[in-house]
């Protein structure tokens, strides 16, 4: 029996021992560094498309497949602040319109990924700057500061544009300007935090000054509005014709506001002055009251043809088209571009009611939106550094922008742009059917290089 018992505790400790758990590993010496990852390559560099571009970073693809689940939001939310002009000159090409197409973004947006899937809800608020650059400024600055707003969208005059760069690049959050045409955002007021999205002067004069100049009329006198965008406007046209061959005869600024909208002291001044082509510079109210003017002195009868800096289908419906019937000029979109032009113009039509078609400032808006909301899903935050990286270097080829890219090195968002004609009323087929595409410029030559931004002042250090 006392054998017996032996065994059996003999075998209860091998038991025992072979159950036990393993010691622990020795814990590491607290002197002792932790290993370094390993380096993660960084992305190939390729030179930009536009001439005198540096290597910067690999253009990213359309439809770059973004980050899964939602985005880490700051305020639990996403808010666009639109500001532009709902009440004077620039309203009917921008205005309400443009806020209801920044919503109409959202929407699609949302209903594309699901309401909520990007962290939270998406709102929109907006403001009136009346072409003043100070309340543009301190609009701004309040809806970044009161009304948390991630980014802001549109602001025409490009004055009260370049005042609220100012103010993106102290606050260091994001401003996607759509519809202000002055170069110095992306020359010496460019910032990381600003992009400037659908068109700009050099980009207008390239395309109208040039191709006005080589069919003939050699001769420019140019009226513009006497402030930063037709001072910009005036100095690239300038350049342009001389660089066509063509000369200026003078070239005068008109009041800007001008409340009585008289440009007649400046329309009879051109006969004397004997040029091939009266060039204005002014967009909007004030260029529809230049071309009624120009009409009613019949200067196109004394053998002065009219050349347009920029111009709308708002402008072209204000007078019909007859008024402007035969006008070159360039735009970076029209709505009967292509069929997905049409497609989105039909379902903005519908959202805003009437007969009303948009202009490009509606489209761009759409557009920019929807590429913001995109650059947070890839970022994964609205951290506004994350998204600005998100947005350098990722092309576009959507119903309103072709062959797009946003440029790294300045943040120019360049793309094909069209020349333009007006059409005779005998040739409009259909309600705001105003104009036809002559050609189209390459994205890569429709804006000025990378090297002319730097040579301007754009430093995005």
């Amino acid at each position: 029996m006392r054998l017996l018992w032996i065994r059996l505790a003999a075998v209860s400790i091998f038991l025992l021992a072979a159950c036990a758990p393993s010691p622990a590993p020795p814990a590491a010496k607290p002197t002792e560094p932790p290993k370094p990852a390993a380096p993660v390559a960084s992305p190939a560099a390729s030179p930009a498309a536009s001439p005198g571009a540096s290597p910067a970073a690999s253009p990213k693809p359309a439809g770059e497949a973004p980050k899964t689940g939602p985005a880490r939001l700051s305020d639990g939310k996403i808010v666009f602040g639109v500001i532009n002009d709902m009440s004077g000159v620039y309203a009917d090409l921008s205005g309400q319109n443009a806020v209801k197409a920044v919503q109409m973004a959202i929407d699609d947006f949302e209903a594309k990924y699901g309401k909520g899937s990007i962290g939270g809800p998406i709102e929109v608020i907006s403001a009136d700057h009346q072409n003043k650059p100070d309340l543009a400024n301190s609009k701004a600055q309040e809806f970044y500061d009161r009304n948390s707003v991630d980014v802001i969208l549109d602001v025409p005059t490009s004055s009260a544009a370049l005042a609220i760069a100012g103010v993106a690049k102290e606050k260091k959050r994001l401003y996607i300007n759509v519809t202000a045409a002055t170069t110095e955002l992306t020359g010496p007021q460019c910032n990381k935090y600003t992009f400037h999205y659908t068109y700009d002067t050099w980009m207008l004069a390239n395309g109208t000054g040039t191709e006005v100049t080589k069919s003939g009329s050699k001769k420019w006198y140019i009226v513009y509005p006497n402030y930063a965008y037709g001072q910009d406007m005036d100095r690239s046209f300038q350049a342009a014709i001389k660089a066509a061959g063509g000369e200026i005869v003078a070239s005068d600024g008109t009041p800007f506001p001008n409340p009585g909208n008289d440009f007649s002291s400046f329309l009879l001044k051109a006969p004397s002055l004997k040029p091939d082509v009266l060039g204005t510079m002014n967009a909007g109210g004030e260029l529809v009251n230049v071309v009624k003017q120009y009409n009613e002195f019949r200067l196109k009868d004394q053998g002065i043809k009219l050349a347009i800096g920029l111009l709308f289908d708002t402008d072209i419906h204000a007078l019909g088209p007859d008024a402007f019937a035969g006008t070159l000029y360039t735009t970076p979109w029209i709505w009967t571009l292509d069929d997905k032009a049409r497609e989105w113009a039909d379902k903005y039509r519908k959202l805003v009611g009437g007969d009303s078609r948009p202009t490009f400032s509606h489209a761009g808006n759409y557009s920019a939106a929807t590429q913001y909301l995109e650059a947070v899903r890839r970022a994964g935050t609205d951290d506004a550094d994350a998204v600005a990286k998100a947005l350098e270097g990722q092309k576009i080829d959507d119903f309103f922008l072709h062959n797009g890219l946003i440029r790294a090195e300045d943040h120019r968002v360049v793309h094909d742009a069209y020349l333009a004609e007006v059409k005779p009323q005998s040739e409009v087929k259909e309600p705001w059917d105003y104009s036809k595409i002559l050609s189209t410029i390459p994205a890569d030559k429709a804006f000025r290089p990378i090297s002319e931004a730097r040579s301007a002042g754009c430093n995005m250090q």
